[in-house]
């Protein structure tokens, strides 16, 4: 376990590094920055000052590591747009994209764990295919035209649900069943796969030839050892939504993270798109290191590695 879990570390670090380094050049390669922040009004002598006071003259490894060193210290500089410090305005919008986060990945594990428990104990019927064909249908169907929808049937026409905004609870409704939606097919699978072969296993029958209730069975026996991998999964589901609320929250007016990153990227607002990227990525690896160490403290064979 101690071996795993030092692995784990270092990949996720090498990861990190990876992504710290991809993210710099990405931005640093689509254009000259001095120019972007001087605008296309700006002389020589202008940009030339801009690249100066912004360091931009300096060799690009000095630029990555002074980046790297202040992104350390939750140094992000200041916004070319809104002309406040980056780090405020990360902490302004990060709870509500965690927020909206939280709640489509409760709405994902509230309909996709019956799912597929339903699905594979009714296999091969037509409960089972239709739950399959909703998950296919989960995944191939794009988020933005889900969430265009939704704003159509439940707000345009029925009235029930307000458009965009976060003032209350309920402008997060359907944001979050536009997000959840997108979740719910690996998990409603990952559930339908475990329950099948939990159900087949030595100590369900054991348990059946017993006398127990069948509900008890499935409740105590199955589903309490099949829903464990779909814990480690909803960890790492949770940073892909994080991610894909970039999509949502525009569609949807949220004034979260991923409304700042599409409005920073439309305005070049570097630093901010610069700092979006890294705290996403950090968030994103630190679930998936988390989900891969819960999975060797569940696994016995990894445990004794």
């Amino acid at each position: 376990m101690l071996a795993f879990t030092f692995r784990r570390v270092l990949v996720a670090l090498a990861v990190a590094l990876t992504v710290s380094v991809a993210s710099f050049l990405l931005l640093h390669l689509s254009g000259d920055l001095a120019t972007a922040i001087a605008g296309p009004e700006a002389t020589g002598p202008q940009i030339a000052q801009i690249r100066q006071d912004y360091g931009l003259d300096q060799p690009l490894l000095t630029q990555f590591l002074t980046w790297g060193w202040r992104a350390l210290h939750l140094d992000f500089g200041n916004s070319f747009y809104f002309r406040e410090s980056v780090i405020d305005l990360l902490a302004a919008r990060l709870p509500i994209t965690l927020y909206l986060g939280i709640i489509a990945l409760a709405v994902a594990l509230f309909v996709a764990i019956p799912l597929g428990v339903v699905a594979a104990v009714k296999r091969d019927t037509w409960i089972d295919r239709t739950a399959l064909a909703v998950s296919v249908l989960g995944q191939a169907m794009p988020s933005f035209w889900f969430g265009l929808t939704l704003i159509l049937i439940f707000s345009v026409n029925l009235r029930w649900l307000p458009v965009s905004g976060n003032a209350t609870w309920k402008n997060f409704v359907l944001p979050a069943i536009a997000l959840g939606y997108y979740a719910m097919p690996a998990v409603m699978r990952l559930t339908r796969n475990g329950m099948l072969e939990v159900l087949a296993s030595d100590y369900v029958r054991t348990a059946r030839a017993k006398g127990l209730p069948p509900r008890k069975i499935l409740v105590r026996h199955a589903l309490r050892n099949a829903v464990i991998p779909v814990i480690a999964l909803s960890a790492v589901q949770f940073g892909f939504m994080l991610g894909g609320s970039i999509v949502i929250e525009a569609v949807f007016s949220l004034q979260g993270l991923g409304q700042l990153a599409w409005e920073s990227i439309a305005r070049n607002d570097f630093p901010v798109v610069q700092a979006i990227v890294l705290v996403l990525a950090m968030i994103y690896i630190g679930l998936t290191l988390a989900a891969d160490l819960l999975n060797a403290f569940l696994d016995p064979r990894l445990r004794q590695s």
